[in-house]
């Protein structure tokens, strides 16, 4: 409840700026400009393919890749977060946007085109979904210390990383990737925590006809 919470006050504090065109909405168009007009090959290139690694074809690869690894694993349960997590935060990502309709930063020589709005980043919404719900998973699931840190570390990163490239390639604003994180981890942890009630309720009922 903490977590979302506070997750949904950052998101509600950054709509409210954004649609109120207070500063950030300044700062976000001079990040934006410059990094237009600092892109610079090989990152470009890179930035490209981190980007198309996550967009809505590259997520099916990675829930499925994930959802065949809870199912080997036998996580039934975790599975069925990863169900609602993912897709359900690309849902709701698309309702957002639908709902602000903040026009896209726009360039004289812009490295992506893109017609539909920009808050908050749909990329970033998935990607926090998919590697929040990776991390939380193995670190219940692996009680090494140094696999939780690693996971955690790792995924936190690629989070950061996708973020970036949508900033660099001036697909989105900082406020909107920034946005999009705070929605994806206020949406992980109603679906944890509904899933995580589900299993002991389903627990307690097996035990006490036991």
């Amino acid at each position: 409840m903490a977590l979302l919470l506070v997750a949904g006050m950052v998101f509600h504090e950054l709509a409210e700026a954004v649609m109120g065109q207070d500063a950030i909405t300044v700062m976000d168009v001079q990040v934006a400009h410059w990094f237009n007009a600092h892109a610079f090959e090989p990152l470009t290139s890179v930035m490209y393919v981190v980007t198309y690694a996550h967009s809505v074809a590259g997520m099916v690869v990675l829930f499925g890749l994930l959802a065949w690894y809870l199912w080997k694993q036998r996580a039934r349960y975790w599975l069925l977060a990863l169900a609602f997590a993912v897709p359900g935060g690309m849902m709701l990502n698309v309702a957002l946007k639908f709902y602000f309709q903040r026009a896209r930063p726009v360039f004289e020589e812009p490295l992506v085109t893109l017609a539909t709005y920009s808050f908050p980043s749909g990329h970033t919404t998935a990607a926090t979904c998919f590697y929040g719900l990776l991390a939380s998973y193995l670190v219940i699931a692996r009680p090494a210390w140094n696999v939780r840190l690693g996971t955690v570390t790792f995924c936190l990163m690629m989070v950061l990383l996708v973020a970036f490239s949508r900033v660099y390639l001036g697909a989105h604003y900082v406020s909107d990737v920034l946005a999009a994180m705070a929605e994806s981890v206020a949406w992980l942890a109603v679906c944890i925590t509904a899933i995580s009630t589900l299993r002991r309720r389903r627990e307690g009922k097996t035990v006490r006809s036991l």
